[in-house]
């Protein structure tokens, strides 16, 4: 079991930059892959970005070059910074660590961007 904390997050105007953070405890020595996903009011859940205990990153096209995915082995934590936040970044966020092809999921934090 991997049990994801997330902080962060909150209200901002287009434009501006905010930084999320996760923290993962638990079985954390079989973390592979971590990363973001989001979910805009009334849509799917979809990715933002994944990176893996190698450090090799995959973005969704929305965000490249606007956002940046790192990971800190040693503390078990995934963060993403986030600039140049757009009206339609507003989402919940949810930072997800795959553990021997099972997903974990975080309960969330709110991303408000206001144009």
């Amino acid at each position: 079991q991997v049990q994801l904390v997330e902080s962060g997050g909150g209200l901002v105007q287009a434009g501006g930059s905010l930084e999320l953070s996760c923290a993962a405890s638990g079985s954390i020595f079989r973390i592979n892959d971590m990363g973001w996903y989001r979910q805009p009011p009334g849509k799917q859940r979809e990715l933002v970005a994944v990176i893996t205990r190698g450090g090799n990153t995959n973005y969704a096209d929305s965000v490249k070059g606007r956002f940046t995915i790192s990971r800190d082995n040693a503390k078990n934590t995934v963060a993403l910074q986030m600039h140049e936040l757009r009206p339609e970044d507003t989402a919940v966020y949810l930072c997800i660590a795959r553990v021997l092809g099972i997903d974990y999921w975080g309960q969330g934090t709110q991303v408000t961007v206001s144009s």
